[in-house]
């Protein structure tokens, strides 16, 4: 068990890991393979070690380290948006995992284009051990120009051709058909949807699956029911003021994702248009608070909070595996969310 040392009085400065060395009575390389966790120390001086780090305040330079071990214990995550519950859950997910394993998450966020997401990498390289992309407007090339050859990288709802790269996608086609083919069954055949921003590989997907379902199950696939929009609240409720202008009007509304669905539900009301009475409506992500919404909000549920665990947990088996790991492509199956606002029974689960 380590001594007692003499209590220090505070001090205005970090120490240096000189100090520590000297006051521990041990070499430099000593301290730096406590904190490094190489090489072979014994209990009794790694004990004092850490102890006079305690009392000194010293604070290992995360630089030093990195030089030393090849390693940052950072990961990145770059976001095109952190506005919403969708990117905050994607994040919490990230984070949380992350930290689990001692590692730290950068973020970097608002990259809409080629050039913003090229600088981004840049910034990111040196700095972190892998990442995590999630854009619309990544491509191969722009990855491969600006990061290490076999950096890891985890595509996040991106759609890059062939298996250079990890990636976890959404299956949005199936989501959304079968989202329409639960209101078909409702009964309604004049169904309009709320489209997401355009040339974005989500909303196109989504849009695609929507069409299927209204083909197959016998509703109006007409042009006039589609209405713009850009995944935002606001879009979600101009969309609606339009929707109200159509003669006959449609019984349901299937919007693109869950912001939509919202700016939507708040259209209708101001509309006074009753949901799900006069209006059915779904949203796509499931975002938390669509139960709690007045009605609850039926919802394509994506588990948002798993798409981050897994993009980290993937990034750290390929850190682990180095030159053996083999890259993956895998599509994530969605579910649906049954609440009332599709004019079904909900109970909300204590």
């Amino acid at each position: 068990m380590a001594e007692s040392l003499t209590p220090l009085p505070h001090l205005a400065q970090m120490s240096t890991i000189k100090e520590v060395a000297k006051r521990a009575g041990v070499s430099t390389a000593t301290v730096s393979r406590v904190f490094n966790n190489t090489g072979a120390v014994d209990d009794d001086t790694r004990d004092r070690v850490k102890l006079v780090a305690t009392e000194l305040r010293y604070i290992p330079s995360a630089l030093g380290r990195s030089l030393s071990t090849r390693r940052t214990d950072s990961i990145g995550l770059l976001l095109p948006d952190l506005f919403g519950e969708f990117f905050s859950e994607v994040i919490r997910g990230s984070d949380q995992t992350a930290q689990q394993h001692k590692y730290h998450l950068l973020v970097s966020s608002s990259h809409n284009n080629r050039e913003e997401i090229a600088a981004a990498l840049k910034m990111m390289r040196g700095r972190v051990d892998g990442l995590v992309v999630m854009s619309p407007h990544i491509d191969a090339q722009t990855l491969n120009a600006n990061l290490p050859h076999n950096h890891p990288v985890v595509l996040l709802n991106c759609h890059v051709e062939g298996n250079t790269f990890d990636s976890l996608n959404i299956d949005n086609v199936r989501g959304a058909r079968q989202m329409v083919d639960h209101l078909i069954s409702h009964g309604h055949r004049r169904v309009a949807i709320i489209k997401g921003t355009e040339h974005n590989i989500d909303a196109e997907e989504r849009l695609a699956g929507y069409s299927e379902a209204m083909i197959k199950g016998g509703g109006e696939n007409d042009g006039a029911l589609q209405f713009p929009g850009d995944f935002s609240e606001a879009s979600g409720y101009d969309a609606v003021k339009m929707i109200m202008e159509l003669t006959p009007r449609p019984t349901a509304i299937f919007a693109s994702n869950d912001s939509m669905a919202i700016g939507a539900l708040s259209a209708l009301r101001d509309s006074g248009i009753q949901v799900p009475q006069d209006m059915a409506l779904a949203g796509f992500d499931d975002v938390p608070i669509a139960a709690y919404l007045t009605p609850s909000l039926t919802s394509v549920r994506v588990g948002i909070h798993r798409l981050g665990t897994l993009a980290i947990e993937r990034v750290l088996v390929a850190l682990e595996k180095k030159d053996t790991y083999v890259k993956q492509q895998q599509v994530l199956p969605t579910t649906l969310s049954i609440r009332e606002s599709c004019g079904c029974s909900f109970t909300r689960e204590e």
